[in-house]
């Protein structure tokens, strides 16, 4: 890899690139081996040029937010992790529209709809992650997704090519959009929010907060919502039911607060949680014969045993 790290340095400086870092610097788990290259580009053109190199040269990449849904292995990454955060956070309102780059975090994105009496975006207000990330698998929460307040996004094609995709040719559904099958980056999105009164979305706002407080497991490292929402069913609830609330793989544990999350303990290794993924979702099969399907995505090797 140090040949692709050379050229990467080469194209966008010394400052951008960095060697085997360990992301568990970069997962909201706290979990992760060394990444052979770690790239964090400053503008648009950095990030295409990246990607082109990689491609040109046949090295997996692969592009991370703020790693809150991500688990990576204990043996990290071969190749590229291209993180699109906080140097391409930019966000821009007028009127009713919000425009912001992919490494906008969506509470920031909230509070700047807030200061404009903007509603229509209370629900992502406590979403841990960017909104790249949150338009690849159409975030939602509390009734909300990104699908309802989303008009186009911007993406860097297979090909190369910066291109608008409008939101109604992604097909947004439950946590899926065609962006991953079409091998699409997202640079950046439009929103339509509504006008509204302040007072009421920040008292919203807050009432959502107070509920995560209370809930959620908001005080240890996680990745959110462990699985998906199996139709007909709450995956908390059927964790709960086979008995399985603190069930723990080393320092992997079910939550005891809510067991829809997976937390680290303090010291839980990838495989840690990948095994208990595994266990949580083969004894939910057998108590209920409900499936259950990991959210959370997976980057790296897992052992199968």
């Amino acid at each position: 890899m140090q040949n692709i790290a050379e050229l990467l340095i080469h194209a966008v400086g010394e400052d951008r690139i960095s060697t085997s870092e360990s992301m568990s610097r970069h997962t909201t788990f706290r979990i992760g081996g060394p990444a052979d290259v770690f790239a964090v580009p400053r503008t648009v053109e950095e990030a295409t040029e990246i990607v082109r190199i990689c491609r040109e040269q046949g090295v997996p990449f692969y592009v991370i937010g703020n790693g809150s849904n991500l688990l990576v292995s204990d043996l990290g990454y071969r190749g590229v992790i291209l993180q699109i955060y906080k140097n391409l956070s930019e966000i821009s309102v007028d009127g009713d529209t919000m425009t912001v780059q992919a490494g906008a975090m969506l509470s920031v994105m909230a509070k700047r709809a807030l200061e404009h009496g903007l509603t229509g975006f209370e629900f992502a207000s406590g979403i841990p992650g960017t909104v790249g990330g949150a338009v690849v698998m159409n975030a939602g929460a509390y009734g909300g997704e990104m699908k309802d307040v989303l008009e186009e996004i911007t993406v860097l094609t297979g090909d190369g090519a910066v291109q608008k995709v409008l939101a109604k040719e992604l097909e947004l559904g439950y946590r899926h959009s065609v962006i991953p099958e079409r091998g699409w980056i997202v640079l950046g999105a439009r929103l339509r929010l509504q006008e509204g009164d302040s007072r009421e979305i920040g008292a919203r706002m807050e009432e959502l907060r107070q509920q995560r407080v209370a809930k959620q497991p908001l005080d240890v490292p996680s990745a959110g919502s462990t699985f998906k929402r199996p139709e007909g069913h709450f995956a908390g609830k059927l964790i709960m039911e086979a008995g399985l609330r603190g069930f723990s793989v080393g320092d992997a544990q079910v939550s005891e607060k809510h067991c829809g999350f997976v937390v680290n303990r303090g010291k839980a290794t990838a495989e840690d949680v990948y095994r208990l993924i595994r266990e949580v979702a083969a004894r939910v099969r057998e108590h209920s014969g409900v499936t259950l399907e990991p959210e959370v995505k997976l980057l790296g090797e897992f052992s199968e045993e």
